[in-house]
């Protein structure tokens, strides 16, 4: 079963503007027609490729001579040995062009700062942690919301060389120590509260607490969000934000190896403690300004928006957007705050030209009957993009239909795991239902069947055949490499395995239908979990739904029987009409494997600080098994709906 309904796309580039594109002017200084020889040309040439994106792109730093050493080998392969660079440098380079950045926080709080302004702030703080003795490899951390003051402590850290990690404030106590207590941060940054949904959610105690468990640290910084002068005395080694010393003069930068540590990002799992995934200043620099000057075409000026959080890597992807000479529009909050529509009253007010978002925001948005392209001036928006989990070809139809007709819908797909993406948007291709553009420039990209062969039109497991610049360097505390082999390089050989269950259509875009790990196999046929909540959703009654496989008969690990769980709209209860209309919606439109044996209602579905659904937590959790990282999730009582069901016991 295939997503694509028929080969008329939604949009096409409009052949009076594509010109503009970057995209379109790089493909003609590169000598290439088409974007799929561009592609070819690109991780056929890794070199020569790479170079190009330095250049194009503007990357400051000095390249040196040598691109590539032990090329065929993944992991360790080199990218540019010889290189000096600094990622922050890169974010700084227009000091006086311009806004830097707009926040909003929820309908309560809204500032602005000047690319002059965030230069001299990031000046300030990086004195101060100069003061503290931070300097090159340290760990700085946030645990912070997505505030200016999260972007210029990262900035003035990486600028010295010392290596930035961030965490939401929705975490819990463990949640954080899990992470940073791994990676031993010198310094901390946290906040006195946030607010969300217009309540105040206030932090003092529990930073407290993750302070007194974290004997690394020599200093703690709070910043003030919800009181201007938080009650910090409980706080070991804690100082005020706002009491820090004035700042004066340039922003100190440490040009660094290409391959130096930049972050440390986090899996969000719930199949044990996080692992600590290292990422480097030249192959993040390199990898987001090729996503976001040529994949998305941000250009100076633009005013790009991603709703996360600093727990996410589209935190980090966002931010980068200031290297393509971007104005960042930060928010934090709640997406729904106010009436609704907040985003897109952000939208109109900022003339916001790229909104990001996740597909599930786009689902609730859908169910909302929210019609953003009637209610709000939208007419500087160029490009929409979604990730998190896949865009339903009805996600698709809603953009198009209540958004805006002339739009660059780009879903994208990668991770955590390279802060990045291995299949993206772009503006000189068509969009098609329910596809995702293109695979990305430099990314050798495929599908493997279980034998590791490539395949076309069928469904497999995603690959990259070829190394790239912003593959991890590494975990941290993992010294031999045995846990980064294991995650990536274990089923083929010398070839990267992301664990994404997926096909590459016949207009070479690509379809996601959900994770490897989280596939079901009634039967011994697999099934992609997107293939079911695509119709489930589609049903009025029903607001979300999780899917899993349950072992059956009990005992029996050769088979399994599909479960799916339902969360419904207020007001609404499973009756057996319901259960009847959904198993025939999926049959319909599907294949009788994939119509679930049970259907089960639940008051909710569990998620991580992202917003993902854990399949996985909720499976372990009907097979009596240990959920090992519940403070990964947002909702971690919502597992509670799971366990004992009388339903699974049952025929």
């Amino acid at each position: 079963m295939t997503y694509a309904i028929d080969n008329t796309p939604l949009w096409k580039p409009n052949p009076a503007t594509v010109g503009d594109t970057r995209m379109a002017q790089f493909m003609q200084a590169m000598g290439h027609g088409r974007y799929s020889d561009l592609w070819q040309w690109s991780v056929d040439k890794p070199s020569e490729f790479w170079t190009q994106v330095w250049r194009f792109c503007g990357a400051v730093g000095e390249r040196g001579e040598t691109v590539l050493e032990d090329g065929d080998k993944m992991p360790g392969a080199r990218w540019f040995p010889q290189a000096r660079l600094n990622y922050a440098e890169n974010l700084l380079k227009e000091r006086d062009a311009g806004e830097a950045l707009v926040f909003w926080g929820e309908d309560k709080v809204k500032r602005r700062l000047s690319r002059a302004g965030l230069y001299a702030e990031v000046a300030r703080f990086q004195a101060f942690l100069v003061a503290q003795g931070v300097g090159k490899g340290d760990r700085v951390a946030g645990y912070l919301p997505n505030l200016p003051e999260t972007l210029i402590a990262m900035l003035a850290a990486t600028a010295l060389g010392a290596i930035w990690s961030s965490a939401s404030p929705d975490f819990g106590v463990q949640g954080v120590l899990d992470r940073f207590g791994q990676i031993e941060p010198k310094v901390l940054i946290c906040v006195d509260g946030y607010w969300y949904n217009g309540k105040a959610v206030d932090c003092l105690a529990k930073n407290a607490e993750v302070v007194a468990q974290m004997p690394s640290l020599v200093k703690t910084v709070v910043v003030p969000y919800l009181n201007a002068a938080p009650a910090i005395a409980g706080i070991a080694n804690a100082v005020n934000w706002s009491d820090l010393p004035a700042g004066g003069g340039d922003v100190r930068i440490e040009r660094v190896a290409f391959d130096h540590p930049l972050f440390i990002m986090f899996s969000s799992g719930t199949t044990g403690v996080p692992k600590c995934i290292v990422h480097c200043h030249g192959g993040v620099l390199l990898q987001h300004l090729k996503e976001h000057v040529l994949h998305s075409d941000v250009r100076p000026g633009d005013r790009l928006f991603y709703f996360t959080t600093c727990g996410w890597m589209m935190w980090n992807w966002l931010v980068s957007g200031l290297a393509a000479g971007a104005t960042l529009l930060l928010y934090d909050g709640s997406p729904f705050a106010g009436k609704g529509t907040v985003l897109f009253d952000y939208a109109a007010a900022e003339q916001m030209t790229h909104f990001g978002t996740s597909a599930k925001f786009i689902d609730a948005a859908a169910k909302l009957g929210l019609t953003p392209g009637q209610t709000h001036d939208l007419s500087a928006l160029r490009a929409m993009f979604s990730t998190g989990s896949p865009l339903s070809p009805e996600g698709f139809d809603w953009v198009y239909r209540e958004i805006k007709q002339d739009l660059l819908l780009a879903s994208i797909s990668g991770g955590t795991d390279i802060v990045s993406c291995f299949v993206l948007g772009n503006p000189v291709l068509p969009v098609y239902r329910g596809e995702i553009q293109c695979r990305g420039l430099g990314m050798a990209v495929d599908v493997f069947d279980d034998e590791g062969k490539p395949v076309r039109g069928e469904k497999g497991e995603l690959v990259c055949t070829k190394p790239f610049p912003v593959m991890p360097v590494g975990f941290w505390n993992d010294p031999d490499g045995a846990k980064y082999h294991a995650a990536y390089f274990e089923r083929f050989a010398n070839i990267w395995c992301h664990g994404d269950f997926s096909e590459l259509t016949a207009h070479d875009g690509m379809i996601i239908y959900g994770r490897s790990d989280a596939t079901l196999n009634p039967g011994g046929v697999r099934i992609g979990t997107a293939e079911i909540y695509r119709q489930v959703e589609q049903l009025p009654e029903i607001l979300e739904s999780l899917v899993i496989g349950q072992d059956w008969p009990p005992g029996k690990y050769d088979d399994v029987r599909v479960v799916l769980f339902v969360k419904l709209q207020e007001g609404v209860t499973l009756d057996a009409a319901l259960i009847d209309r959904i198993k025939q919606q999926i049959r319909a439109n599907t294949t009788p494997r994939h119509v679930p044996a049970k259907v089960v209602q639940v008051q909710d579905i569990p998620r991580t600080k992202s917003g993902k659904i854990v399949e996985l937590a909720v499976r372990n959790v009907v097979h009596e098994r240990p959920v090992k990282n519940v403070e990964a999730l947002a909702n971690p009582e919502a597992l509670d709906y799971f366990r004992g069901r009388a339903e699974l016991a049952a025929d």
